[in-house]
């Protein structure tokens, strides 16, 4: 018996190290593949539009810090005439949380144009907003927007479904929750790693395709 708990400890701890090393090396990959496309706002190159990723809105209706942060961005990518349209991708699952009404009501707040703006309201999570970018919207050429512990998955994702993306990243303040954040992200790369490359599952909703170079009302409600 107690052979068998030595070996069943020892199985048990080279698992564990074989899978430690096997997230380690998956973001390694991730992060090291999407730095390259990692610019400023004044490096980036003109794009069909910006996807900014949805994140928490308040049951008030107020977006949260790290939301607006990257509103903020995708707005100012938007003023300097670096993308045509706002794509902002969210949670509107419930009738009772909505992120992207909340995510139009900023950018139009901050004079953006309303038909310029276009709502994608089952961009549920990172791997769903992409590939609804690329098959609903039918986007090529994109400026993703998020925080930098995020934007190396949204690249790689982007990147491996054919999308010319780069990534601006938000990170305009400090976030209290950010070493939480990313370490959960160093899972997230990893689920995202299998999805893209192996997996390939389509996403919740599907559609009628979008033209991103149309009125963006036609996804408003």
């Amino acid at each position: 018996m107690n052979k068998f708990i030595k070996r069943a400890v020892w199985i048990l701890f080279l698992g564990g190290i074989l899978g430690c090393s096997l997230i380690a090396i998956i973001n390694y990959h991730v992060v090291k593949y999407a730095d390259q496309y990692i610019v400023s706002i004044e490096d980036c190159p003109k794009s069909e539009a910006a996807l900014v990723l949805g994140a928490l809105v308040h049951s008030n209706g107020r977006v949260s810090d790290i939301l607006a942060d990257r509103l903020d961005i995708g707005i100012e990518l938007y003023k300097k005439g670096k993308v045509a349209k706002l794509l902002l991708s969210g949670d509107h699952g419930q009738k009772d949380y909505d992120e992207v009404n909340a995510m139009k009501a900023y950018a139009v707040s901050n004079q953006v144009i309303i038909g310029d703006i276009f709502m994608d309201h089952a961009g549920f999570n990172t791997y769903e907003s992409i590939y609804r970018a690329k098959n609903v919207f039918a986007a090529k050429q994109i400026i993703i927007v998020t925080q930098k512990y995020h934007l190396s998955r949204a690249i790689y994702i982007a990147r491996k479904f054919g999308l010319e993306a780069y990534g601006v990243a938000s990170d305009k303040h400090y976030y209290p929750k950010k070493d939480i954040y990313e370490a959960r992200e160093r899972l997230a790369r990893c689920k995202d790693y299998v999805l893209v490359n192996f997996i390939k599952p389509k996403p919740t909703y599907l559609g009628e395709v979008i033209d991103l170079s149309g009125d963006g009302k036609v996804t408003h409600d």
